[in-house]
């Protein structure tokens, strides 16, 4: 109560130089708590008040998600026609969304219980059957506008259908966020729908926030002023260092893996006493026909089975366990940043390479694929498996080595370095996979169609362009980009992820707009990168003259 009472006091100061704090509230252990934040630090601690109420904003379509899934209401999409404005929440004229990317995207028009046929009357049932709020009972009464109590919100939402669905589909809100700022400081760990609607007492301005789970099913609600992504953006450092790192509940569906592929086996012992076929259980040792040996622990999770006259080992471990398994036998989990690049690493190249057997992925453990720990993993490991919880690269084919270089390939060496001086994780794998994007495990799409012809281009070209471009100040020669399809707007350049945008190669200009984004790129330490007219000028001078 204490905390409470300086915010009290706290609240009209930071309001008067229109600072007003963040309000997160959370479910923990100890009870519902209510936090504080600006946009560098905890402001206070306390128990979240009863009386604590805020619009639902955009959170009502959660609640139709649930219901819809939960009752396996079959989902027959909703086609974008191009006549409503609110489509552009949805798709483009003529696309087709479904209820999963509806949910991710906040597509009202998808969600509308006229639409979708709900009856207020069996709508009513199914939420009284689930014990939840009067509120929420009410169909006609689910609107933006509606008040409701942040405590019963966190009741609602800990016990909601489909939660698991939807955190599932909810990593998409900080994946497909205009910028990398949320995902870059909060990994896979956030799953939430973001909510907005009018400011208390001045219709001019937002009031917004976000309300879902961790990934370990933790409910949490978040409000303050302005949108839903000016405060994940705004506030996305912060909420990444005051947010914990939980085990996910959902940690991958098996993962079969053949260990010590390449090394047959003589005997495996428990102390004095040889183990017989079946799971494992404590500390064993692995004797090799070579006669070497090795210390292996199992809680249950490694089998040793026998084919013929030869012995093998086999762990059934889940899909986040093998992450930091792998982690532990191929790298460190420190420096953390390049722990959570080598993670999302390994994770996409079970994806690209794992065989599938029946409800399990299946993989060998050597060194021409992935090694694997025959032990549990340390803490953390699983922290930084936990962090990056279901992300994965799409795009490109995916390698990694301690120190040699090679195109598509992170080098934990050079991920090491560039995580000292500074860099996040999503920067370098940028730099190592360009053509890559960031994604989620079920469902990997690439934001970056490539431009192969372009880019050959460009790679030419920049050669050529060396003896011209070596004396200009500030001109440091890059291989490390990617060219991708523009599909709206005009040419520019995502610096964080190396990737020029441009319509083509087919014109003069598509040739130009492609230099001049390059340019940008060569430059970018030097204040001539910010220089438009030096850098439009230098790009047609490269071409025309």
């Amino acid at each position: 109560m204490r905390a409470l009472c300086w915010l009290a006091l706290l609240l009209p100061l930071l309001t008067e130089a229109g600072q007003a704090p963040l309000q997160l509230a959370w479910r923990t252990s100890q009870g519902d708590q209510l936090l504080q934040l600006d946009r560098q630090q905890v402001l206070t601690r306390g128990d979240l008040p009863a009386q604590l109420d805020a619009p639902l904003g955009s959170l009502w379509k959660l609640f139709v998600y649930a219901y819809l899934t939960d009752t396996q209401r079959p989902d027959e999409g909703y086609v974008c026609g191009g006549q409503d404005r609110e489509e552009v929440y949805c798709c483009q004229a003529g696309e087709r969304i479904d209820r999963d990317q509806a949910l991710a995207k906040s597509c009202g028009l998808y969600f509308a219980p006229a639409r979708l046929g709900l009856q207020a009357g069996e709508w009513d049932r199914y939420w009284q059957a689930q014990r939840a709020p009067t509120w929420l009972r009410d169909l006609d009464q689910l609107q933006p506008q509606r008040r409701v109590a942040v405590a019963e919100l966190l009741d609602v939402l800990a016990n909601l259908p489909a939660q698991a669905e939807a955190r599932r589909v909810l990593l998409d809100v900080p994946l497909n966020a205009p910028d990398a700022a949320a995902l870059g400081a909060l990994g896979g760990r956030l799953r939430v729908k973001t909510w907005s609607w009018l400011a208390d007492g001045d219709v001019q301005a937002r009031q917004g926030g976000f309300a879902g789970w961790l990934v370990d099913g933790t409910p949490l609600w978040a409000g303050g002023s302005g949108t839903s992504q000016s405060i994940l953006r705004g506030y996305a450092e912060v909420l990444g260092r005051t947010l914990p790192t939980p085990w996910p509940q959902e940690p991958g569906a098996c993962v079969e893996v053949a260990l010590f592929d390449r090394y047959p086996l003589r005997q495996v012992r428990q102390q004095e006493r040889v183990a017989v076929t079946g799971a494992l259980h404590g500390h064993h040792e692995v004797e090799f026909a070579n006669g070497n040996r090795l210390a292996i622990e199992s809680a249950g999770e490694l089998f040793l089975l026998r084919q013929g006259d030869a012995l093998h080992l086999t762990a059934r471990l889940s899909r986040e366990e093998y992450v930091a398994r792998v982690l532990d036998r191929e790298a460190a989990a420190q420096p953390a940043e390049a722990a959570k690049a080598l993670a999302v690493t390994i994770r996409s190249y079970l994806l690209q390479n794992a065989e599938r057997r029946g409800e399990c992925l299946a993989i060998r453990d050597s060194s021409a694929s992935q090694r694997v720990a025959p032990r549990p993993a340390s803490a953390a490991a699983r922290a930084i498996a936990a962090w990056s919880a279901d992300l994965v690269l799409a795009g490109s084919a995916v390698t990694y080595h301690a120190d040699l270089p090679g195109p598509e390939r992170l080098v934990w060496r050079q991920a090491v370095e560039q995580a000292e001086s500074g860099l996040r994780y999503d920067a370098i794998l940028a730099r190592a996979f360009p053509r890559a994007s960031l994604s989620r495990w079920d469902k990997p799409v690439a934001a970056c169609q490539p431009l192969d012809a372009a880019e050959d281009w460009l790679q030419a070209q920049r050669r050529q362009w060396r003896t011209s471009l070596d004396g200009e100040p500030g001109y440091s020669e890059t291989a490390q980009f990617a060219v991708c399809r523009l599909l709206s707007g005009n040419p520019y350049i995502d610096r964080e992820r190396r990737r020029i945008y441009v319509r083509g190669l087919l014109s003069l200009q598509d040739r130009l707009d492609l230099t001049h984004e390059y340019l940008h790129l060569a430059f970018e330490a030097h204040p001539n990168g910010q220089d438009e007219d030096y850098i439009e000028s230098l790009a047609r001078h490269l071409l025309l003259e």
